[in-house]
């Protein structure tokens, strides 16, 4: 899709859409006239976040999905084409949080972060590329973050599976690279204010956070649907996300000795917290944009406080 005007009537299917970087990122294309699949494991939640697009003008279709379950995920591609006719674009996004040191994580945990934030999207490639190929194009795009790129210490299963998503759409990438009209891109957001945190697994014994400085969900929400207009391979997301991508392409070992200082600085928090694993199992509130931190990571009414 090129132009101004391309999302207008396209099919987009967001995954984790009820949330976070999900829920704007539907609103954004919403907002553009574009019609929307949401998928998220809460019914409820997701049906809510259908109808607020929906109050934005556009057609929405909420479709509770486990990305860890493939026969759902495939339900998912499905049940897009029955409603639309086809998919435009669909964009991998799901994912689960856990801080702790690897000694200290349940392997059961460790393993269902890789299974959202890896195998999850890899269902979702095999649901969606099908439909791609049959139509003869479409857009694949794989939120991996920024810690696909570098390192980080207490993150050892998120880090892993975004590393291993990033090889994965390379990988998609030059599979596909004879059907130029369909696209795999990775988007790569730094730091990012959304309820993952508060969500998290977190056997740390503190308060966890995002580093400094923090987008917004819309500011990635907007980058997606730039995505979606004018694809391509990978994208950093705002000066933090810019600075890191270069930084690892650069110096491999001071971004990683940078992101383990800033890590052990900022993500960890001063105040106590007791040790939970968080939504790794079962979906669990708030389901919102925000996670209530601002720009400098510090949550509002004080909590969170850093180091």
């Amino acid at each position: 899709m090129k132009g101004s005007n391309a999302i207008k009537g396209s099919v987009v299917v967001i995954t984790g859409g009820s949330s976070g970087i999900g829920l704007a990122t539907a609103e954004a294309f919403a907002r553009r006239g574009a019609r929307l699949v949401l998928a998220a494991r809460q019914e409820d939640a997701l049906a809510e976040a259908a109808r607020a697009c929906e109050a934005l003008g556009a057609e929405a279709l909420a479709v509770p999905t486990d990305v860890t379950d493939e026969a759902a995920v495939e339900a998912l591609a499905q049940a897009a084409v029955a409603r639309f006719g086809r998919i435009d674009v669909w964009i991998n996004n799901a994912a689960l949080l856990l801080f702790g040191t690897l000694l200290e994580t349940p392997t059961a945990a460790w393993k269902r972060v890789v299974e959202t934030n890896l195998y999850g999207y890899l269902h979702g490639a095999r649901a969606a590329l099908p439909v791609f190929l049959a139509q003869g194009r479409g857009i694949l795009i794989n939120n991996v973050s920024g810690w696909g790129l570098v390192g980080a210490p207490l993150a050892s299963s998120y880090v892993s599976s975004k590393f291993a998503l990033l090889g994965l759409s390379e990988c998609l990438r030059l599979e596909l690279a004879r059907f130029p009209d369909i696209h795999v891109c990775s988007v790569l957001p730094p730091s990012v204010d959304t309820p993952i945190y508060e969500r998290a697994g977190n056997l740390t014994g503190h308060e966890i956070g995002p580093i400094p400085p923090v987008s917004s969900a819309n500011d990635v929400a907007e980058v997606l649907v730039d995505l979606a207009k004018r694809p391509r391979p990978r994208r950093a997301i705002g000066v933090a996300g810019a600075f890191l991508y270069i930084l690892s392409r650069l110096s491999p070992a001071l971004s990683a000795s940078l992101m383990g200082s800033l890590t052990h600085r900022f993500s960890i928090r001063a105040q106590p917290a007791t040790p939970t694993l968080g939504n790794l199992f079962e979906p669990k509130e708030p389901h919102a944009k925000s996670g209530g931190f601002g720009r400098l990571g510090v949550r509002r009414g004080g909590r969170g406080t850093l180091y």
